[in-house]
């Protein structure tokens, strides 16, 4: 495939699909590019020359895995686009999936700036870098203030029992990754199922919320949209904040193939994004060291996976050799979060 028909994006069936169901939106050929740094669903961005959309679907070959992650992104970003939360607007969702081998959507396309490194951030300088980062809790905040029911999300989780499950299905995806030894982790999993706080009233949850899963961009550095809704439901509000918490601690680890963007000059530390978050949504947040500790757990279960995955001989990159050595730091930071409170 050209870099303008990538693999799993047919552009000659998307066309005949947008002509008839957003008749006069394509006025063009269409073309198209593969946008890098998605994880699991795949991400184009196509043009016809005038306007540009984003197309989401499945990664090729896991259909049945992951078909289910269209209808639930579609779904959250059409509700959440008339609010003030800043999402793309969503132009359709397709489940033939005779068009492009797969369900998915397309949506606007957004411009704007996805940092995934403090190297990154580093050239806005630190006053930009500290109102970016505010400006990220605030967001939040504004996410987990809309009411689920008025936006006609009612359903679009099981809030009850949303932590046990939760922890239950990490504990699960690790037993499934685990052919190693790793100091302290049975015994972060076991403190956390020990200290299961009481969630406060649901709300939607993102699942995945970090600076690099927003586009920032104007002249004011504003959340222009937030992207990868595939982990979202209804549940527990303060694992965002605690996701958020946690990959806004600096690592320790210098050249480490996983990066948050800490340590880039004027970025705020996770007490104060506690505290903003805290004062602007009003809710109680002392017991968020469980959940940035939970984070820290999530996170090594998954690197554990690619780890894994690399020891079988399944990935392919650089820096899949480094990521085992990172593995412990996780849980080690996961513990000492649990024990300073």
């Amino acid at each position: 495939m050209s870099p303008d028909h990538p693999p799993g994006l047919d552009l000659d069936r998307l066309r005949v699909l947008l002509d008839r169901e957003r008749p006069g939106l394509v006025t063009g050929p269409l073309s198209g590019r593969l946008i890098e740094g998605g994880r699991s669903n795949l991400t184009y961005a196509v043009s016809d020359g005038a306007a540009r959309w984003v197309v989401r679907r499945p990664p090729l070959g896991h259909v049945l895995a992951t078909a289910h992650d269209m209808r639930r992104e579609h779904r959250v970003i059409s509700a959440l686009h008339p609010t003030d939360v800043p999402v793309p607007r969503p132009v359709l969702l397709c489940e033939d999936e005779d068009v492009l081998g797969a369900p998915f959507y397309v949506m606007e396309f957004v411009e704007g700036t996805p940092f995934r490194t403090a190297e990154q951030l580093a050239p806005l300088g630190p006053e930009r870098t500290r109102a970016a980062v505010l400006n990220l809790v605030d967001t939040l905040v504004g996410l987990h203030a809309v009411d689920p029911a008025e936006a006609g999300l009612a359903d679009f989780g099981r809030p009850d029992g949303f932590l046990d499950r939760q922890l239950r299905r990490w504990a699960k995806q690790l037993d499934a990754s685990r052919n190693r030894d790793l100091a302290g982790i049975d015994e972060l999993h076991a403190t956390l199922g020990r200290e299961l706080p009481r969630s406060p009233a649901p709300t939607v949850v993102h699942g995945d919320y970090r600076l690099d899963n927003v586009l920032i961009g104007g002249e004011n550095d504003e959340i222009r949209a937030i992207l990868d809704w595939e982990m979202s439901t209804l549940g527990d509000p303060l694992t965002d904040l605690g996701l958020l918490a946690m990959y806004s601690s600096p690592l320790g680890m210098p050249d480490s193939p996983v990066s948050t963007t800490a340590q880039a000059p004027g970025h705020p530390a996770p007490a104060e994004l506690i505290e903003r978050y805290a004062t602007r949504s009003g809710r109680d947040v002392s017991g968020v060291a469980w959940y940035t500790a939970f984070a820290w757990f999530k996170l090594a279960v998954i690197l554990e996976g690619i780890h894994y995955r690399y020891t079988l001989g399944q990935t392919v990159g650089r820096g899949f050799d480094r990521i085992g050595d990172l593995v412990p730091v996780f849980i080690e930071h996961g513990l000492t979060t649990l024990q300073e409170g």
